[in-house]
């Protein structure tokens, strides 16, 4: 059966929307519940002897680290991915991750072991590292490559949907602990624990959940006619080193503003020098995941409408102008100027990140897809998100002002913006094996554009 007609049925298509969501928010939970209290109380329980500044720096650090673990994790499940399917690659992504995090919550401090606390707070990290790099290509692929050519784009933005609700529930989590259950000292003793220990319930929901999806169409159709590439980092890299760069570079331009906000930086910034109340601040965060998850699903709508490219250029366009604002706004001490400030960055962020799953299945090619989505994911990661937490309180410390992390931010937005200018939009490609030529070429703005609407390939 062709993949094209595979896809778009309603009942498959609901199926697919409900685990995917449902599958990354739980993955993406666990990725921001770290984070957020990483910016929140690792410097105090596991860096404490390196002083105030310092370990927060180390805390923030190890948000960092974990991201030069995900082209690793990428290449893996890329690997086998590409050789033995999707569905069981987004199986043993959600175990690793929640398994990495439940024992976080178990994790003694530094006061109760020593310096061995930290090392295995950060050996967790690495494996929640490894598991974000490969989750990300297995559950976009489930999304896209089941839907129709016309509603790929909202498809896409399913999966990415993950993020901010990841976000949402994360923050959301931390303001019930530390304003209700375990306010003031309490939340350091213990209630901090109680977000990380959640996740096993998570585990086996998002378990049962993934289990039940159907493997995508196209694999489906490669594994039956025997067209698996052995080694398909090799080929990527071979032939589309280009490519996995260009798309590595729009996503860095998505990334720092993103991790910056959701990393921790944020969040400390308006607690510990501009002396906001925790929880509040937490509040703050969740209603700009509310904002980011409802500007990237708006986005994945309006890329089927006026392309992927238009709606990345919009979005980067509104953080060009607002990185300077955020920090104004944050910078008045208000609550009110700091939700300002998390709804216009979340609603650039949205639509910089909605249409982003869509348009990287749509460049690469179907045998080597899960490969080349997941590197250059995770390659953008490391070079967007993994130390933008960090870099950007370095230049608070060493400046003693936001404007060098604004610009900062505006460094990385024009970067992300002049490699979407370098990539061609392809919303009507054939996704199927059928049609590898075609997705081999004509993908960037250098090269001659091959493609043909699906409607055409089909006559």
């Amino acid at each position: 059966m062709s993949s094209t007609l595979a896809a778009g049925k309603p009942t498959s298509q609901r199926r697919i929307a409900f685990a995917t969501i449902i599958g990354t928010t739980i993955e993406w939970y666990d990725f921001f519940i770290y984070a957020t209290s990483a910016g929140l109380v690792f410097a105090q329980l596991f860096f404490k002897p390196a002083g105030e500044d310092i370990g927060l720096l180390l805390s923030l650090a190890t948000v960092g680290i974990s991201f030069l673990f995900r082209p690793l994790g990428a290449v893996l499940a890329g690997h086998f991915g590409d050789l033995i399917g999707r569905r069981a690659m987004l199986v043993v992504t959600l175990l690793l991750m929640g398994g990495a995090t439940t024992l976080v919550g178990t994790l003694p401090t530094y006061s109760q072991i020593g310096i061995a606390a930290p090392i295995v707070l950060l050996f967790l990290r690495i494996l929640q590292g490894l598991s974000a790099g490969g989750e990300w290509g297995g559950a976009v692929l489930m999304a896209v490559e089941h839907a129709p050519a016309k509603r790929r784009g909202r498809a896409g933005s399913w999966p990415q949907l993950g993020v901010p609700l990841g976000f949402l529930l994360a923050s959301g989590m931390t303001a019930l602990m530390t304003g209700i259950v375990s306010p003031g000292d309490a939340y350091l003793q213990w209630g901090w624990r109680v977000p990380f220990l959640v996740s096993v319930v998570l585990i086996g929901v998002g378990f049962l959940i993934r289990r039940a999806v159907e493997e995508s169409p196209v694999f489906t159709e490669i594994a039956q006619r025997g067209k698996q590439t052995k080694v398909p980092i090799v080929a990527l890299f071979k032939r589309h080193w280009y490519l996995v760069i260009l798309a590595a570079l729009v996503f860095v331009g998505n990334g720092v503003p993103g991790y910056m906000t959701t990393g921790g930086f944020l969040n400390n910034y308006a607690i510990n020098v501009q002396n906001m109340d925790t929880t509040s601040v937490l509040l703050a965060a969740v209603v700009a995941a509310a904002v980011w998850f409802f500007s990237t699903l708006i986005a994945g709508y309006l890329s089927d409408g006026i392309g992927r490219r238009n709606t990345f250029l919009i979005g980067f366009g509104l953080q060009a102008v607002v990185v300077f604002p955020i920090f104004w706004l944050v910078d008045t001490g208000t609550l009110f100027g700091l939700y300002a400030a998390l709804v216009l960055i979340s609603t650039g962020l949205g639509l910089t990140y909605g249409p982003l799953a869509t348009w990287y299945a749509e460049i690469f090619p179907a045998s080597i897809r899960f490969t080349g989505v997941s590197i250059a994911y995770a390659i953008g990661a490391v070079l967007g998100g993994a130390f933008a937490p960090t870099i950007s309180q370095a230049l608070l410390e060493a400046t003693g002002t936001t404007a060098a992390v604004s610009g900062y931010l505006l460094a990385a937005t024009l970067l992300g913006a002049g490699a979407a200018l370098c990539l061609r939009d392809r919303p009507g490609i054939p996704l199927g094996p059928d049609h590898e030529a075609e997705q081999s070429n004509g993908a960037t703005m250098f090269a001659r554009n091959t493609a043909v609407s699906e409607s055409a390939a089909s006559r």
